[in-house]
């Protein structure tokens, strides 16, 4: 048989071995390959690319694989875990890796490329929020040698390896070098000042070359900054160790892509405020979007580095105080003309304009934000400057440079709320021919020459302004080292732009929520529709890219709100309003097979209200004559079923309302309306509406009448299933949903995510949020932790954001005061102290709980603006209960709190300011330094050794942590 190479008129191809060495521990059934972009490595295809091999070695499981090239190859790949069918269970997080194999490797050589895995908290240094912000560098670091381009001259004959050294450090100093330094002459004999010094390679990349004898492995090493002075940081990690196969004596190049600096954790805290809630001297009634400038200054003053605010889109559905909730947007694109500063809207205001404005202020100067006084003022002072000045905005180059930019979701908000305010409602199903959207109908709406035109162009003009003002401002964030962070709701109004632009994205037959937990334990009906996620996954979520696209532009970090609802939602039926009886999307349902085969098989028993006549006689005593026969029926002797025009919640509630119209009700409206509708939950199981075969398990099924009446062998079978719906069978598909969901959200924008995953917590979460390096949020009075009353701050994972409340509980202040037994718990199991605990949450108070938190592990400590005012005693003059923003329990809640001191008073409170700075600074978190010098994980050191036994040395490290000394002694050997 020929070979190829004696085929006439064949020309021989230098190729080089490329092996590929990845350590990664993997479960049972997965393996892992390498997808690139070029056809060896699959083309991105990963079901083609190259399937690694695992080896034990050492404590390790490594994984190879190799593929043959030619000479100078180049491309792009990335790790993938895989299972038994190549399906993707998981992919690195981060920046695709880049292959350039060098000039100089001879024929038939091996290059061997030593990765680690990437994950996503690997990736966190390259979000906006540490790149653009944190890390930010005055100055431009020079590329001294591009990554990868290298001319390769290793002596054949001798028996020497070339070893590349490549490490990431994105956040690093002027006039500061990055060395690697080991047990080997060339790297120093452990002598930072000896080591192999690094070059620049672009993208945050240092790397270096040197040439070793093999028999000088094992090689131990470290990287470590050197700079000014002899100061040194060395990694903060135990030592890397490099390798080789002895009976592998091809491979003479080992390219280490040794991942991240490693470097004490950066730790930063935060402000956070609605914007709505801020007061300033110069407001209208309510915070607005260039106060954030304020803001922005204390917070630097006060030593954090963020600042966090509630969603801002406009909400404007209903026109009146119900338009305060602001997770329930109009449009998920549009900013909300509440916080326009009217003042700064044009340069040229008229002077009886300017005189309306002064008298609008004092008159809204109120305790809380009045929504529609302030709205409606804003509006009607904004239009009248619109009419003054509109053609010279429209026609300028800013404002045209705006409107293309956003004119694929501006033309259908301007269109949508000319509509709204024709047809007095937002409910687009009542538009007649204008209730199906279509583009051709937009384009005459928004026509140059309909009579409207005007109206049109004054939401552009509102949409315009608002950008200019927050774009400002996310400006002067930036340049101060501040992080403006952004909250993504998880829903839209039904009556809204999206849903009337892109039906076919929502369920408009449902309604969104959350099962019972902390915050109620009837569960949350939030009245939003949920997502069609399958039509979203058909243009690879563009709507949801195109949101945090937008976002980008002024925020450097976002909170997912309801993170949890990327993986599962819960979800109602359109008529229900609490949100008890609800069933998660996706999940597997009960069969009705499956639940005959357990043995269960009265199913109208178990998924239609349980009603007896002892119930009800329990239930409503003496009026339950009255309550059967308005809203029951008897379908056999004593028990009863709802009337067909009240069964369901909403009819039951609009039933009672034309009962109380009529005077006709024995007892108040809200009881009847709560046991009618405890009556109305009292089942098993809930039928899919859509498949009436399927089946879900009622939460809390153990506490209803149904279930309690059932034989013991039912409600064995039952537990069993109920338990296994909601803690176990569900676990990888709500895996697998997030994984096809978060990450499109994730690479949309290089904005830093943060997941608001409260509540009921499935098992599948963190991991998965820990996989994209997505940061969880822990609230002390709401811990995670199984049977824990209260969080322990000192055990949190890095990767969250830990405060003491948040905007949808009391503040601390009200929290302490509200229940007296809980405060005795807290103060013993948490201060660790038998003495009394003092009524009111005092200053000492504040600040111990504070302190807990700053000095927590987690990556961000962030704490409303309500909870740092208490540490000063004059702040704490108004009711504690007022400073609460959110009554989750109720879904009718007046979001309208207002800070009752302005940002300038706080300004000039140099004692608040050193308090709060002092706690930040203490607790070793980084604070900005300033304009001129805005440095973060400040540590600076300086050395010296000291011989010890087996030839090592031990470093003595002075270190500057947060502008905190410390001194530590490490042995490096």
């Amino acid at each position: 048989m020929a070979t190829l190479g004696l085929l006439s008129g064949t020309k021989s191809v230098k190729s080089v071995k490329v092996s590929f060495r990845l350590p990664y521990y993997t479960q049972w059934g997965q393996s892992l390959i390498v997808c690139g972009s070029v056809p060896v490595l699959g083309s991105w295809n990963v079901k083609k690319g190259l399937l690694l091999t695992p080896v034990h070695q050492g404590g390790e499981l490594i994984w190879r694989g190799s593929i043959a090239v030619p000479s100078g190859f180049d491309c792009e790949y990335s790790y993938y875990v895989v299972d038994d069918e190549k399906n993707v269970l998981r992919w690195e997080m981060g920046r695709r890796r880049k292959l350039l194999l060098p000039e100089g490797i001879l024929n038939g050589q091996e290059v061997e490329l030593r990765d680690l895995w990437q994950t996503g908290s690997d990736a966190l240094p390259f979000r906006s929020a540490f790149k653009n912000v944190i890390f930010r560098q005055s100055f431009d670091w020079k590329i001294e040698a591009p990554v990868g381009i290298k001319n390769i001259k290793v002596d054949q004959e001798a028996d020497t390896i070339f070893v590349q050294f490549k490490i990431c450090c994105p956040n690093i100093e002027e006039d500061i070098s990055v060395y690697v330094v080991g047990n080997h002459a060339k790297l120093g004999q452990w002598k930072a000042q000896n080591g192999l010094k690094l070059s620049y390679g672009g993208d945050s990349i240092w790397q270096a070359d040197c040439v070793v004898q093999k028999g000088d492995f094992p090689i131990k090493y470290r990287y470590c900054k050197y700079g000014r002075e002899g100061s040194i940081t060395l990694e903060n990690a135990p030592n890397r160790e490099l390798t080789i196969d002895s009976s592998n004596n091809q491979s003479r190049y080992i390219f280490l892509s040794d991942g991240m600096l490693r470097e004490m954790p950066w730790r930063g805290a935060g402000v956070a405020m609605p914007m709505f809630s801020v007061r300033t001297e110069s407001d209208l009634g309510v915070g607005e979007f260039l106060d954030l400038k304020l803001l922005v200054d204390l917070a630097v003053e006060s030593g954090f580095h963020l600042v966090q605010l509630l969603p801002i889109n406009d909400t404007s559905v209903h026109g009146m105080w119900w338009d305060s909730y602001p997770y329930s947007s109009l449009s998920v694109f549009a900013l909300h003309p509440l916080y326009l500063r009217v003042q700064a809207v044009s340069e040229s205001t008229p002077q009886d304009v300017k005189q309306e404005i002064e008298k609008e202020k004092h008159l809204l100067d109120g305790k809380d934000v009045d929504y529609e006084a302030t709205m409606a003022t804003k509006l009607s002072i904004a239009k009248k400057i619109f009419n003054l000045e509109k053609d010279l905005i429209l026609n300028s180059t800013s404002f045209q440079e705006f409107f293309s930019e956003n004119e694929d979701w501006l033309k259908p908000y301007a269109a949508f709320c000319f509509l709204r305010d024709f047809f007095e409602t937002s409910d687009h199903s009542q538009w007649g021919r204008f209730s199906h959207y279509s583009k051709e109908k937009l384009e005459k709406l928004v026509a140059k020459d309909s009579v409207h035109y005007d109206t049109i162009c004054f939401h552009y003009y509102i949409q315009y302004h608002l950008h200019l003002q927050l774009s400002e401002a996310a400006a002067y964030a930036r340049k101060k080292g501040v992080v403006l962070k952004g909250d993504l709701p998880i829903g839209v109004d039904r009556n809204s732009v999206d849903t009337w632009v892109y039906p076919n994205l929502f369920r408009m037959n449902t309604s969104t929520g959350a099962p019972p937990d902390y915050f109620d334990k009837n569960g949350q009906n939030w009245g939003f529709p949920t997502y069609n996620w399958e039509e979203m996954s058909t243009d690879n979520y563009a709507w949801w890219r195109a949101r945090l696209t937008q976002m980008s532009k002024y925020f450097t970090a976002y909170r997912i709100d309801h993170i949890l609802g990327f993986f599962r939602i819960w979800e109602l039926p359109d008529h229900a309003m609490t949100g008890l009886v609800g069933k998660f999307r996706p999940s597997i349902a009960l069969s009705q097979d499956e639940l005959e085969r357990e043995g269960i098989w009265d199913f109208n028993r178990l998924s239609r209200p349980y009603i007896r006549q002892q119930l009800l006689e329990d239930v409503f005593g003496a009026s339950w004559t009255f309550v059967s026969t308005n809203f029951l029926t008897e379908y056999q002797k004593q028990h009863y079923e709802f009337k067909e025009d009240c069964n369901t919640e909403k009819k039951i509630a609009a039933k009672l309302k034309s009962l109380a119209e009529r005077s006709l009700l024995l007892e108040g409206e809200d009881k009847i309306r709560r046991n009618l509708f405890d009556l109305i939950q009292n089942i098993v199981l809930i039928r899919d509406p859509e498949d009436p075969r399927k089946f879900y398990p009622r939460f809390n099924i153990e506490d209803t009448t149904s279930f309690k009446d059932l034989d013991d062998n039912s409600k064995n079978i039952l537990k069993r299933l109920y338990y296994d719906y909601y803690f176990h069978r569900q676990e990888n598909l709500w895996r697998q949903n997030a994984l096809k969901t978060l990450p499109a959200l994730l690479d949309s924008s290089d904005m830093l995510a943060c997941g608001e995953d409260l509540g009921l917590i499935p098992s599948c979460v963190h991991p998965v949020m820990q996989e994209l390096g997505l940061i969880g949020l822990r609230i002390q009075r709401m811990p995670s932790e199984p049977g824990q009353e209260f969080g322990i701050p000192s055990q949190y994972n890095y990767m969250t954001v830990c405060a003491p409340s948040c905007h949808d509980c009391s503040t601390l202040r009200a929290w302490w005061e509200e229940d007296e037994e809980r405060r005795h718990r807290y103060f013993k199991s948490v201060v660790g102290s038998d003495m009394l605990p003092p009524d009111r949450c005092v200053p000492e108070i504040a600040n111990y709980v504070i302190r807990q938190h700053v000095e927590a592990p987690s990556m961000w400590a962030i704490f409303p603006l309500q909870d740092l005012l208490a540490l000063k005693e004059e702040y704490t003059t108004r009711p504690a209960a007022e400073e609460t923003i959110n009554d989750p329990t109720n879904p009718k809640h007046y979001w309208r709190y207002r800070s009752h001191v302005t940002l300038e008073t706080l300004i000039k409170d140099n004692e608040l300011k050193a308090i709060i700075k002092d706690l930040v600074a203490g607790s070793g978190r980084s604070y900005p330094l300033g304009e001129s010098d805005i440095r973060v994980n400040n540590v600076s050191a300086a050395a010296t050794t000291e011989k010890v036994a087996n030839g090592g040395e031990k470093i003595y490290l002075t270190t500057e942590s947060g502008g905190m000394p410390q001194k530590e002694v490490l042995v490096v050997h």
